[in-house]
């Protein structure tokens, strides 16, 4: 039985080409583990707050020293990153929004990136705790970002990646909607991803 957790980013509802995109997958991971338990966050349903000196200075106080507003938000912190310890397969749905992720799944990341529980430091460097996990980028974009001149400007699918491959993710896919407001190619774009799917 496989434990899924399904990250969803896009403030859209109805047009969102990355939650389709995003359904399409789970839709397949589903088809091969019929069994698994799925967890659903909507980061636009349930807003991660922006980070906050009180946020920050939770994180880095040792729990004897907390205060109670302190212990909640360290609480929170740690029901997010749980999330990612018990999933054995991650999909982050990742919409580009100005050359990068949305707000919502930064903020996600500020309160999951956090020293001795999704990685450590050692006298090696740093080193990803959260092992032996698959990770299912559906990203969705007007542009095309995979190839050609605007490629540079990708700052989502490689950051996506970069985060969770700090968190020892390594094993990555990515299907891609892409070229979605280019006339000639929108018409497909979605269509093309969902069939690019392929589920290992």
């Amino acid at each position: 039985m496989k434990q899924i957790l399904r990250i969803i980013s896009s403030p859209r509802i109805e047009v969102s080409a990355s939650r389709k995109l995003g359904s399409a997958v789970l839709e397949k991971i589903l088809e091969k583990y019929p069994d698994s338990n799925v967890k659903e966050r909507d980061l636009t349903k349930n807003l991660v707050p922006l980070l906050e000196d009180v946020h920050i200075n939770s994180f880095f106080t040792p729990s004897e020293s907390r205060s109670p507003e302190q212990e909640t938000i360290n609480q929170y912190s740690e029901s997010l990153i749980s999330e990612l310890q018990e999933a054995d397969i991650i999909i982050i749905e990742s919409p580009m929004y100005n050359f990068s992720v949305p707000a919502t799944l930064r903020a996600y990341f500020d309160y999951t990136s956090r020293a001795g529980y999704t990685f450590s430091y050692d006298e090696n460097g740093p080193k990803g705790l959260l092992n032996n996990k698959k990770l299912y980028v559906a990203f969705s974009s007007g542009n095309i970002y995979s190839q050609g001149p605007y490629q540079i400007y990708d700052s989502n699918v490689p950051y996506v990646k970069n985060v969770f491959g700090f968190y020892g993710v390594t094993d990555v896919s990515v299907f891609r909607a892409e070229g979605l407001s280019i006339p000639g190619i929108m018409e497909n774009a979605l269509e093309k991803g969902i069939e690019s799917i392929v589920i290992d």
